[in-house]
């Protein structure tokens, strides 16, 4: 297959590339710059602009773009950034794909389990409503920005991810340094739950969402056992032989990392992969143990 995939040079796409590579098929990355190789599809989608002659006869689009919600504080302008680089480049990326004269069967949208915004205890499936604070909407616009492609009779995915566990970047990565030092321990009251997803398991519901035909719409990115802060900060210790005695509580999360402290660190998300389990995906890491040691595994 041809296969088009945007943020190709962040955690899921580099992993997503190698993996597809290896299969056999070919790959072509959008740039925010001029081509270094015919593998490169040159996009700049502040303003709007895509190689649209490139994009013909393309088999399936994985679109992973967007700007970091976790690097900085967020102040006005980053969450203008957070939400423009997300609904402006997908609606940019959609559009083109459908004013193509054969479009891709198939495109993969991320989106983010933040679409459900802070649930406590509730079970959240695909069907649940969205939240109401800024996250829910970005996600919302964000997902919502894939009609053309949609309308143009293309199967659309929402790949909603939870935390996803990589020691080479995202929530993990910075985790790991307070926690190998021995001063890791719950944040806030640590009864929020984490939906997490290995990033092996990313990288093969993605495979299973371009091979699928039976899936569409939204898919939650998520391992089958979501877990509690607590019990996350107590798997993460065991894993790497450190005691976890040393809770941050919910005000000093408030006061380091302002309004993403409640939206990210703080929310409660119990997110069920109802989606890929109906599909009959096969979790290579279905519980936090065993992925928290293949994860730590990598970087020994």
């Amino acid at each position: 297959m041809k296969i088009l995939v945007s943020g190709s040079h962040g955690l899921v796409g580099t992993a997503l590339v190698s993996s597809l590579r290896s299969a056999g098929h070919e790959v072509f990355a959008l740039v925010r710059h001029a081509p270094n190789s015919q593998s490169e599809v040159e996009w700049y989608p502040e303003r709007g602009s895509l190689a649209l002659a490139r994009l013909e006869g393309m088999d399936a689009v994985v679109h992973l773009a967007g700007e970091s919600i976790a690097d900085g504080r967020w102040n006005e302008k980053k969450k203008q950034r957070i939400r423009e680089s997300r609904v402006k480049g997908t609606t940019v990326l959609s559009e083109a794909l459908s004013n193509l004269k054969h479009p891709p069967a198939t495109l993969i949208s991320a989106s983010a389990i933040g679409y459900y915004g802070n649930r406590g205890d509730l079970i959240l499936t695909e069907q649940t409503a969205p939240g109401n604070d800024f996250l829910s909407s970005v996600c919302a616009e964000w997902e919502q920005a894939t009609e053309s492609a949609r309308e143009k009779g293309m199967r659309v995915v929402l790949a909603r991810f939870g935390v996803i566990l990589s020691a080479d970047g995202g929530a993990l990565k910075q985790m790991l340094p307070p926690f190998r030092m021995g001063v890791g321990g719950r944040v806030g009251s640590g009864q929020q739950w984490m939906s997490w997803i290995a990033l092996d398991d990313v990288i093969g519901a993605l495979t299973c969402a371009i091979d699928k035909d039976s899936l569409e719409g939204p898919v939650n990115f998520v391992a089958p056992n979501p877990v509690r802060n607590a019990e996350f900060t107590k798997a993460l210790g065991k894993a790497l032989s450190r005691p976890t005695i040393f809770p941050i509580p919910a005000f000093a999360v408030r006061f380091a990392f302002g309004e993403m402290a409640d939206a990210l660190l703080l929310a409660s998300q119990r997110v069920q992969p109802a989606q890929l389990s109906g599909a009959g995906y096969q979790f290579k890491f279905a519980e936090i143990d065993g992925a928290l040691a293949r994860v730590l595994e990598k970087t020994r």
